[in-house]
């Protein structure tokens, strides 16, 4: 809501218009202008203060510029309104700033449109105007004195978001469009950002945070940087931070939020930032499941394979339930078991000796554990895709609470494509 949104849509100048109307017309000016200012006065309870002073003299110049840009755009329709378009901008800041309501603003404007159509009226008859110039003539005014009025309006309403606590509504009105998805109008975003001071960076960093304790309760206020958009006292707190976060700006964050675990998405294009939000948030979740260590920081750019296999729980489990159902006759310490040494069989490519390092075994445990393996599995530790699958699943970390334990085997078995035959190297 700016002075540019104003002219931007602005009503066509009256270009249809005899110009020798501007010559008419432009005598009037003088006494035009003190007429609508009394009348606002006298009609409008608010405006009934004396107008010496500068409030005065902007109410003045206000109705000044309006009426003389009229007559100009007749004149030359080509004419700029932008200084017009700035006092009458600047005239609605202050009426809020006044502590003036909408409908007192708004009634000024009818008031001159009144007045000046008035006037209009008595200077066409006196000099002998058509009535098809003058209907074009009552047209123009109107679709005029609309266009300073909105224009009015904007600046009321941006002077209104300035205030304290509209300023942090509108903030998180901001905070929500720019996380939309799909991605919201950038014209949209940019011209609730100018309303709220906020400068619109081409690239932003999304952060979740989460209470480090049951007792912390969110606040809105917390001293974050001016530039960054927060909402917290919600039920999934987060900030979008203009650009990359650097150890500087960090360590700030870390000190206007002590009491939460910062999880920070990868910087993106404002456009796709809410996708960076989302792997955040996936982020948290995952270290409330032990799969990525719950550190008081936690980069999502650091965990994006992760965060990848662990994208969909339903789907993972439904992979584990076919890749491992033939493990469901077996106690949970023996699949645990078995599903350890298999990790550390496809991590070490087979080699039997790496493989007893990393489980701190003795290497001919490890080649008993893998005849089990090749007994339960058969051809699938041949295939290459049968071994991806199976990777992925094991990577993905242990189902979450409340899923089953065990397996239960399919009817139907895909079976394995052909590989060359499979032996445990280093033995």
């Amino acid at each position: 809501m700016s002075v540019e949104r104003g002219i931007e849509h602005a009503a066509q100048p009256p270009a249809a218009l005899p110009r020798k109307l501007a010559d008419i017309l432009r005598p009037e000016l003088g006494s035009l202008a003190n007429e609508i200012v009394d009348e606002i006065r006298a009609t409008i309870p608010a405006y009934a203060r004396p107008l010496d002073g500068p409030y005065g003299k902007s109410i003045r110049a206000g109705v000044e510029y309006a009426i003389t840009l009229f007559v100009a755009q007749i004149a030359d329709p080509s004419v700029s309104k932008e200084q017009s378009h700035e006092v009458h901008h600047r005239l609605g800041q202050n009426e809020m700033r006044e502590g003036r309501s909408l409908d007192t603003l708004q009634s000024a404007y009818r008031v001159g449109a009144r007045v000046s159509w008035r006037r209009i009226m008595r200077v066409g008859r006196r000099s002998g105007l058509s009535s098809a110039v003058m209907s074009q003539l009552a047209d123009a005014m109107l679709a005029f004195m609309d266009e300073l009025a909105s224009v009015a309006l904007d600046g009321y309403l941006e002077a209104k978001a300035r205030t304290a606590g509209a300023l942090d509504t509108w903030r998180r009105k901001l905070l929500h469009l720019v996380l939309e998805t799909p991605p919201a109008p950038s014209k949209a975003i940019a011209e609730l950002a100018q309303l709220t001071g906020w400068t619109v960076p081409e690239r932003a960093t999304p952060v979740m945070l989460h209470p480090l304790n049951a007792t912390v309760r969110p606040r809105r206020h917390n001293a974050v940087d001016s530039d960054v958009l927060a909402e917290l006292d919600c039920a999934e707190p987060r900030l979008l931070v203009p650009g990359e976060i650097s150890g500087a700006r960090l360590a700030t964050l870390q000190a206007a939020l002590p009491d939460y675990r910062l999880s920070i998405g990868p910087c993106r294009q404002l456009d796709s930032v809410a996708d960076s939000l989302r792997w955040a948030r996936d982020a948290l979740r995952l270290s409330e499941r032990g799969i990525i260590e719950a550190r008081r920081v936690i980069r999502a750019e650091e965990h994006l394979a992760t965060l990848l296999v662990n994208g969909d729980t339903a789907l993972t489990c439904q992979l584990r339930d076919r890749l491992f159902a033939p493990l469901a006759g077996m106690t949970g310490k023996q699949q645990e078991r078995l599903l350890e040494t298999l990790r550390a069989w496809l991590d070490s490519q087979g080699n039997v000796v790496d493989i007893a390092e990393r489980l701190q075994v003795h290497p001919q445990t490890v080649r008993y554990r893998m005849r089990q393996l090749q007994a339960t599995f058969g051809e699938y530790l041949r295939d290459p895709g049968a071994r991806f699958e199976m990777e992925l699943a094991l990577r993905a970390g242990a189902p979450p609470a409340g899923s089953p334990e065990g397996y239960t085997l399919p009817e139907v078995l895909p079976s394995p494509r052909k590989s060359p035959q499979w032996t445990p190297s280093g033995s």
